[in-house]
């Protein structure tokens, strides 16, 4: 019998996926301003990295991605840094996020614009359905990691956010969170 090493490495400590088919993506805060409500900022800071793996083919329904997102800790005039936040363009494809490291919140839009959110922290788990929206927001002091399976075939539709965006803004004031409707 054959033994081979693993084609990509999840190193949880480190907040990294590595490997030959690793995809490692990274926002700038340039790609992202029009989200918060003051983008007047200096310079053009990562504001979140996305690992992506998958060794199967992408287009065949049942196939899974892993998947890793940094999302750093910046205030934006106190406003929380969020990722963009998206549905699935496949509605049947759920996905799951896991907290890893940090705080944070999962924030969540059904297609009728109700917003809520769950907290995210090491160790918690978060099934996403395939009709919900999604947008990670870290409210700490250190990056937030949290990790994810997704069908490779459920697509990112991020226009639909850009149409109707979530219905929360997300702020960190002197310690204290402040939740101001859109």
């Amino acid at each position: 019998m054959e033994i081979f090493d693993p084609k990509a490495i999840h190193d949880i400590e480190h907040g990294v996926i590595e490997g030959k088919d690793v995809i490692c993506a990274k926002k700038y805060f340039h790609e992202v301003a029009y989200l918060y409500e003051n983008a007047n900022i200096e310079g053009d800071p990562v504001v979140y990295t996305v690992y992506s793996y998958t060794q199967q083919d992408e287009h065949v329904k049942g196939n899974l991605q892993w998947g890793l997102t940094i999302l750093e800790p910046l205030y934006i005039h106190d406003e929380c840094n969020m990722t963009k936040g998206h549905f699935h363009v496949d509605r049947d494809c759920a996905e799951f996020y896991f907290g890893i490291e940090g705080e944070g919140l999962l924030l969540l839009m059904d297609e009728d614009g109700h917003t809520y959110a769950q907290k995210v922290f090491k160790g918690s788990l978060h099934h996403i359905d395939g009709h919900v929206a999604h947008r990670l927001v870290n409210t700490g002091k250190v990056p937030l990691k949290v990790g994810a399976c997704w069908p490779t075939t459920a697509g990112h539709d991020y226009e639909a956010i850009e149409q109707r965006e979530f219905g929360y803004r997300i702020f960190k004031r002197q310690e204290t969170l402040i939740f101001e409707k859109r």
